[in-house]
């Protein structure tokens, strides 16, 4: 019997350490499990509604504010850089300048350049009619004697200050007290006449004159909505009329407006439907009509191309000009064409100045057009 009880008194102690020995077990893995979990969650994270500390809050950077830095001063490099695909067109012209002698072929490829860059028929008939002229004379001899000539003649037709017929090349702006300056913008859809309003807006503001911006194309909702963006981002006001509204008549609050706040620049969207339809054009001129009345005088008629549509954008200029009275020419996507000889074109044929042209996508990618820097950035090595 006691025996028994000794094997009984085993068989409990035998069991009582197994129960202890899986206990132990148990809190280990406990433990490592615990151990584990800061690599999931790291207590150093931030929680997701904070805010890194290097943000800055709201205030510091207010919507629509310009940039701080500095303008950007484009190059006569920067400008070939950005004239490649036309200056491409130029290249085989460019190698003329080693010629000694001008020969047949020399003129043939003088010819294909100025065709192909969308000079024009008529301007490079006249253009190689003179330094033919000048050759046989012998006023001009040799490749780069002849370049030289091809340059000087350029410049003649783009004129040194491409005055033109409608004035200088300068943005006008009138002084005088009281006054509401009004430009005017007008072109087809597509050319990029509301990035162009909203990047002058900017440019014009870092200026220091105060601007007020008109959304005159109430016929495509986009475009008032385009140019409400771009008034954000110039930190500028705008004023919008209800879509499909009469333009005159928001163009004409918009004087009213500048006029009581004391600001002196509006900046005026227009619709760009085909510019023969006769209802558009007598749309624009009653649009200029009642931006010259007083406080608001129109300064200036901003027609705005797309340079890659070429020998296209001087009709479209020719229809313009005798429906409201173009005083300059904005080119714009000079950068993305091989066709920038249309520039020569529409100051031979229409006498009007290429005040503005873009060169690019960015903010200061609207430069003013400079003849001389425009010539040598296509014939230059």
């Amino acid at each position: 019997m006691i025996v028994v009880w000794i094997v009984l008194a085993l068989v409990v102690v035998a069991t009582l350490g197994v129960l202890t020995a899986t206990r132990v077990r148990r809190r280990g893995r406990t433990g490592l499990g615990q151990a584990r979990a800061p690599e999931a969650a790291p207590p150093e994270a931030a929680p997701p509604e904070a805010a890194p500390p290097e943000a800055a809050p709201p205030e510091a950077v207010p919507p629509g504010a310009a940039p701080p830095e500095a303008p950007v001063v484009r190059t006569e490099a920067d400008l070939r850089q950005r004239l490649g695909r036309t200056r491409g067109v130029f290249a085989g012209l460019r190698d003329v300048r080693e010629r000694r002698s001008v020969e047949a072929a020399t003129w043939d490829a003088m010819e294909e350049a100025l065709l192909r860059a969308d000079v024009g028929v008529a301007t490079t008939t006249e253009l190689l009619g003179d330094l033919r002229r000048r050759v046989r004379s012998g006023e001009v001899s040799g490749g780069a004697g002849l370049l030289d000539a091809l340059r000087d003649d350029l410049l003649a037709l783009l004129g040194p200050e491409g005055t033109g017929d409608a004035g200088g090349r300068s943005l006008h702006y009138d002084e005088a007290e009281g006054v509401v300056n009004v430009w005017l913008f007008v072109g087809v859809n597509g050319v990029g006449k509301t990035t162009t309003i909203g990047k002058l807006a900017r440019q014009q503001a870092a200026e220091g004159r105060t601007v007020l911006l008109a959304a005159g194309d109430t016929f495509r909702a986009a475009a008032g909505q385009q140019l409400e963006l771009w008034a954000d981002r110039a930190d500028v006001e705008i004023v919008r009329g209800a879509e499909g509204g009469d333009p005159s008549a928001v163009v004409f609050d918009a004087v009213q407006r500048a006029s009581a706040r004391g600001q002196r620049l509006v900046l005026a969207d227009t619709a760009g439907r085909l510019h023969t339809k006769v209802n558009l054009v007598e749309e624009l001129k009653k649009i200029r009509r009642v931006a010259d009345r007083s406080p608001g005088r129109v300064t200036e008629v901003l027609l705005v191309l797309d340079a890659t549509t070429g020998q296209n954008g001087v009709v479209q200029a020719r229809e313009f000009t005798e429906a409201v009275g173009v005083t300059g020419v904005v080119l714009t996507k000079l950068d993305g064409t091989a066709k920038g000889g249309v520039v020569v074109a529409v100051q031979r044929e229409l006498h009007l100045p290429v005040k503005l042209v873009g060169v690019g996508e960015g903010l200061d990618d609207l430069v003013p057009f400079q003849p001389a820097d425009f010539v040598d950035a296509l014939l230059g090595g």
